[in-house]
């Protein structure tokens, strides 16, 4: 039994590992996928490399034991494949990389059917192979490496072709880190036993040292970002990764705008570290009331803020939310700019909001990538802002349309810059 015990050390590990990363993001496709991988790996360690390292011959049944493998090498490739998800590329390198790595998981498939079909040679000929002088002249061998080393190939390409990509440091180094603990993986299936589990266990820890990396410098990201996007937003790119989460669509949002009376003349007549309280006041004011009803803060602009409301998450009642959002920020905005305001500079705090359909997505370059909002609703809403006065919500026409429901104030029509016409405005009255 003692002879055993290394590679049940070993695969104990690999499902540590495999529990602490679901448990640290089970929500995350690419975590779930990593910790089937691992989980995998530490089974078919134990059932092959300790199962069978202690027969003289394999039964006819042992076949089933390929399985784990099979399981560990496509959860690998799903791995690979979600994590290239989350960085954006071109069609041509999506439709290649994705082909390669199915393309890998079906070879992993045949891997398993060779081992049903010839469990004798793979427990003969592959598996602990370098524990005997001649493996590489054997048949056996190259029958059970070639669909290993093909699979474990069509990751590489991929995570090359992600590569090409120019992902962040942390994204590199866990893709480089899996590129250098395969061969050790792998490794350990074909050499002696003893020397396997040696092999196995400096596999995953090079591993380890990338994903941790990553998950360290992710966290703290994501406690940054925590403050400047909706709980509900953080979820969609755990899920479906920043491409999916982030991709173009045309969809009508209601945008909200405010920012701050007085503040240009407060700015002038104050020391600068003062200022940058007041900033900071106001806009944890408005974080507040943005994540609490799931919204998402597109810019900091000096005193201007502005909020959509219905993206990247569609929501069906936008505009209610969007004038609900607008109130309340009257309030707790007010609570700040009270607080700050002296004798002779007083601030205060205008409101702009506006609905209809606009182009939401992600623009940039390789190295900078930006939320954005374009559309005619978005201007508009930054325009009645600008003509709101202290306290007051300006509201269009289109947002009056979709929430009835809420009692707004008519005034007469303005004209304001880029719309040849006159538009419609009304008012959220402070009763509401």
């Amino acid at each position: 039994m003692s002879s055993i015990i290394p590679q049940i050390l070993v695969s104990l590990v690999a499902l540590g590992m495999a529990v602490a990363f679901v448990i640290a993001d089970r929500q995350s496709p690419t975590s779930r996928a990593l910790s089937a991988a691992l989980f995998f790996i530490g089974l078919a360690i134990v059932l092959n490399a300790g199962f069978l390292s202690l027969r003289a011959s394999a039964p006819a049944w042992s076949g089933w034991l390929a399985l784990p493998e099979t399981g560990a090498m496509a959860a690998v490739l799903e791995w690979v494949l979600r994590v290239r998800r989350t960085v954006p590329a071109g069609e041509r390198d999506v439709k290649l990389g994705d082909f390669m790595l199915r393309l890998g998981q079906a070879v992993a498939l045949l891997y398993s059917g060779l081992s049903l079909l010839f469990p004798d040679v793979r427990a003969r000929d592959f598996l602990f192979a370098f524990s005997h002088g001649d493996a590489l002249a054997r048949p056996g061998f190259w029958l059970f490496a070639t669909p290993v080393l093909f699979t474990a190939l069509t990751g590489v390409f991929s995570g090359a072709l992600l590569l090409n990509r120019r992902p962040d440091r942390t994204e590199r180094l866990r893709i480089l880190a899996l590129a250098l603990a395969t061969p050790f993986l792998v490794a350990g299936f074909v050499l002696r036993p003893d020397y396997g589990a040696v092999s196995e266990v400096l596999g995953q820890m090079i591993f380890l040292v990338g994903a941790v990396q990553y998950h360290v410098q992710q966290g703290q990201r994501g406690q940054f970002m925590s403050r400047f996007l909706s709980a509900q937003v953080a979820a969609l790119v755990r899920e479906r990764g920043l491409a999916g989460a982030m991709q173009q669509n045309y969809l009508e949002i209601t945008a909200v705008v405010c920012d701050l009376r007085g503040f240009t003349a407060f700015a002038q007549a104050h020391p600068s570290s003062r200022v940058i309280q007041v900033l900071g006041d106001y806009y944890d004011a408005v974080g507040r009331v943005v994540a609490a009803h799931g919204a998402t803060i597109k810019d900091y602009a000096g005193d201007g803020v502005l909020i959509l409301v219905g993206a990247p998450l569609p929501l069906a009642d936008h505009a209610s939310v969007g004038l609900a959002i607008a109130r309340e920020l009257r309030e707790t905005v007010g609570t700040v700019t009270r607080k700050w305001s002296s004798g002779a500079h007083r601030l205060g705090v205008g409101i702009g909001v506006a609905s209809g359909f606009v182009t939401v997505g992600v623009i940039g370059s390789a190295s900078r990538l930006e939320y954005t909002a374009v559309g005619p609703a978005v201007n508009l809403a930054s325009r009645l802002c600008e003509q709101a006065a202290d306290g007051e919500i300006l509201v269009d026409a289109r947002t009056r349309e979709l929430a009835r429901e809420v009692p707004l104030e008519p005034r007469p029509p303005i004209s304001v810059k880029g719309f040849d016409e006159a538009v419609a405005l009304y008012a959220l009255p402070l009763a509401a």
